[in-house]
């Protein structure tokens, strides 16, 4: 099975995020980074597994204890999901979700000095 049409979930999403940034993790790993107080170590468990099974990860059963990965890009992965949202939530404009993520959050001035880097580069092109 093709895992690049595969949407994950919210629950998964934060599993990736955890693997994409730790790179190869136990399943206690990933459970510690999340800190869900509401969710127990079997969730965390139960939750990975199927996402082996969705081949969005995958394991290394080698040793007793099982080490995860991410078998999914984060880049392409978030990319997939912004267009979704463009064309599902903006009807296709990506302004309309740039002013909304902006009026939403307070960017640092960091973040606007990126932003403002980008803008150029886009209208230089």
């Amino acid at each position: 099975m093709s895992n690049t049409n595969i949407k994950p979930t919210e629950g998964e999403m934060e599993i990736l995020q955890v693997l994409w940034e730790k790179g190869n993790c136990t399943v206690r790993d990933v459970h510690e980074a999340l800190n869900k107080k509401d969710a127990g170590y079997t969730t965390s468990l139960k939750l990975m597994q199927i996402m082996h099974e969705k081949g969005l990860v995958t394991r290394d059963t080698s040793s007793k204890t099982h080490i995860y990965r991410a078998l999914i890009n984060q880049e392409k992965t978030q990319q997939q999901l912004v267009n979704k949202m463009i064309d599902n939530v903006f009807n296709g404009s990506a302004a309309r979700l740039v002013m909304q993520a902006l009026g939403n959050k307070t960017a640092s001035q960091e973040e606007i000095d990126l932003i403002k880097q980008y803008l150029d580069k886009l209208e230089n092109k």
